[in-house]
């Protein structure tokens, strides 16, 4: 059965990778039909969250495949962000963290240095504003708690989401990382503002300061 008739049968959460891929691509190139250019593709990435964030570059090393379809691919992940964007506008982060990993991971998961965000939220932990408050160099990022809590206070939020990304792809925090954040949590509570969690993001991985036990 063809990807788009087994959608329309069963769904599209039945489809595989290669399946959902395909559809996207809707033709295949010189010496390649659409089902085996999206095998290749995932294999030599690896997952669809790498095919999306693929740079030109990479894609100008696949034989046959040109600008419509490195278009193509953009813009379903930036639908994807945005549609992430709007979903965490409206409900509680809490109670879908994997919208919110997803959301970060798309902010993130690509960027070439470290940069240093925050979800500032209401006391339903509804997002207030999403800010990028520090960038830095490919291997470290300088934050200073004192302009957190700072912006918390103007956007009278009651907690607050941080996040980062590690370039390298691996998402374990580093030392600097868990003192950093006990800083900005110490900073956090003086004010009665609550540090919810601390995500550290790497290609398509993450750690969670909550889950991980560290708040």
């Amino acid at each position: 059965m063809a990807p788009r008739e087994k959608l329309l049968e069963m769904g599209a959460e039945h489809l595989t990778d290669v399946e959902l891929l395909a559809i996207f691509l809707r033709t295949g190139v010189t010496g390649l039909n659409v089902m085996a250019l999206a095998q290749q593709l995932l294999t030599k990435f690896g997952s669809l969250y790498h095919i999306l964030s693929a740079s030109r570059q990479e894609f100008d090393e696949i034989k046959g495949v040109g600008n419509a379809k490195l278009a193509q691919l953009h813009a379903i992940a930036e639908l994807a962000k945005r549609v992430l964007t709007t979903q965490i506008a409206c409900e509680n982060v809490m109670e879908n963290p994997h919208a919110t990993r997803s959301y970060l991971q798309s902010l993130l998961g690509n960027q070439e240095r470290e940069v240093f965000m925050a979800l500032f939220l209401d006391n339903q932990h509804r997002v207030l504003q999403a800010q990028q408050m520090f960038a830095g160099s490919i291997s470290s990022v300088e934050v200073h708690p004192r302009e957190i809590v700072r912006e918390a206070l103007k956007f009278n939020a009651a907690a607050l989401i941080l996040a980062h990304n590690h370039p390298s792809g691996k998402s374990e925090p580093s030392k600097a990382d868990r003192e950093v954040t006990s800083r900005v949590n110490e900073a956090c509570q003086l004010l009665n503002i609550r540090l919810l969690d601390h995500l550290v993001i790497g290609r398509g991985e993450y750690v969670s300061f909550a889950e991980r036990g560290w708040l």
